[in-house]
């Protein structure tokens, strides 16, 4: 089962940077918790609850508010029913112009073959100066 895990979370990432939003909330529960970097500019709504809260409250601003955002994984860590991906985000915010080249390590919690729960952690303080926030 640890490999299927590791192998849904790869295809998350895969779905996302091909742009194909559906792709990624098939994989999703439909009750994930998805829990922001706090202090990261989404962290506002934390916990989004559910894909349609994703949706709105994460994915959609990152679409709307930066050029070429997206999270390039580098390693996959399988502690079954726990993936741990690390990798960099990388991306231009639209307001300031300024980049964002910030490491990050998401943990995954799959159960029942789909994502249940989204932890993110990454360098804030980048996110905040990038964003015009610091």
């Amino acid at each position: 089962m640890s490999q299927q895990n590791v192998d849904l979370v790869r295809a998350i990432y895969g779905a996302f940077a091909a742009g194909d939003v559906p792709g990624v909330i098939s994989r999703m529960s439909p009750d994930i918790v998805w829990t922001e970097a706090e202090n990261f500019p989404y962290a506002d709504n934390n916990p989004y609850r559910g894909p349609d809260s994703i949706l709105g409250g994460v994915f959609s601003r990152l679409a709307g508010e930066w050029d070429g955002f997206n999270a390039h994984p580098a390693e996959f860590l399988d502690s079954g029913d726990t993936v741990i991906v690390l990798g960099r985000y990388h991306g231009t915010y639209k307001a300031t112009g300024r980049a964002l080249d910030a490491q990050f390590a998401h943990v995954w919690r799959v159960a029942e073959g789909k994502a249940a729960a989204f932890q993110q952690y990454t360098d804030t303080l980048q996110a905040a100066r990038v964003t015009g926030a610091a």
